[in-house]
């Protein structure tokens, strides 16, 4: 490994980078080096790219490592290649007084190899995808977010996840299951085309039906006093200005773990734990990508 100061030059494809500071550390409590999430990136890329392909991303960034200062980044950084693709696109609402926003669009190896260099070691995307000419597609992904209130963990999203599971099918959707790499865990299903309105609404309606049925374990409101001991069915994911987190992207945690998309049957078994990298990397090695068939266009359902 070189030193940590040193830069070397890599060939990425057709693409030439410069990758710095590679012995340094980025997890802490692992001794996880710079180095090794560019490996780690390197290796998930031809399962992780399809789902980042076509939409605006949103970065968090640990440039210290994860006990260190994070910031999430939207807008395309400072020095970044030309060839890196950006869409301009508009941000209602933002914060930093911003009417458009200059988005990365990771298409390829090389954009996430120049991604890991800049610590960028969450990757989140939204629900929609950018269009062949700019601007912004209708949702076509339904998502929800499952976030446990201690002393609730795992296995209670676990069991609210096989609940909403089979509300879904009910309705002739195809949901499919990841660790959260953090807390929870995420609901995924493939849609035909949206307004992101809609959406919206089906999985609030959703989450409120699954909150009566199951009182003394789902909440809907986003209130942090009402989630003690429940999971909250996050269902406002499905706003056109929120992001979740890729498949497969790392989280900027104490511990070296990934969002790890599961077998059903996983879910079902009462056992879950989030992965780490190195479990997610081995998984991929056996199984593929659990996701590809599942959110494939062909898989894709109308909206009730």
């Amino acid at each position: 490994m070189p030193d940590k100061s040193e830069t070397v030059l890599v060939k990425v494809e057709n693409r030439q980078l410069r990758l710095s500071n590679l012995s340094k550390v980025l997890y802490p409590q692992e001794g996880i080096t710079k180095g090794e999430i560019i490996e780690y990136y390197t290796r998930v890329a031809p399962v992780l790219l399809p789902h980042l392909t076509g939409r605006a991303l949103t970065t968090i960034r640990f440039p210290n490592g994860t006990s260190g200062h994070k910031f999430f980044e939207k807008n395309v950084p400072r020095g970044a290649p030309s060839w890196v693709r950006t869409v301009r696109l508009p941000v209602p609402g933002s914060t930093m007084k911003r009417d458009e926003i200059d988005y990365i669009v990771a298409d390829d190896l090389p954009t996430l190899v120049w991604l890991a260099n800049l610590a960028a070691l969450e990757l989140h995307v939204p629900q929609w995808r950018v269009g062949p000419r700019g601007g912004v597609r209708g949702a076509d992904q339904l998502v929800f977010d499952l976030d446990p209130g201690p002393p609730a963990g795992l296995n209670e999203c676990a069991t609210v996840a096989i609940q909403l599971r089979a509300a879904l099918q009910e309705d002739g959707l195809k949901p499919v299951v990841k660790t959260s790499g953090s807390k929870g865990m995420q609901l995924t299903a493939p849609i035909e085309e949206s307004p992101p309105g809609r959406t919206s609404d089906y999985a609030k309606t959703l989450a409120e039906r699954l909150e009566a049925e199951l009182p003394k374990l789902v909440v809907s409101q986003m209130a942090k006093a009402v989630r003690a001991g429940k999971v909250f069915i996050d269902w406002s994911q499905n706003n056109p200005a929120k992001t979740t987190v890729a498949p497969y992207s790392l989280r900027g945690k104490d511990a070296f773990t990934a969002s790890a998309p599961l077998h059903w049957d996983e879910v079902s078994d009462g056992h879950l734990r989030q992965l780490t990298g190195s479990e997610v990397l081995a998984r991929i090695e056996s199984d593929g990508d659990l996701y590809a068939d599942a959110l494939s266009d062909a898989a894709r359902s109308p909206l009730p």
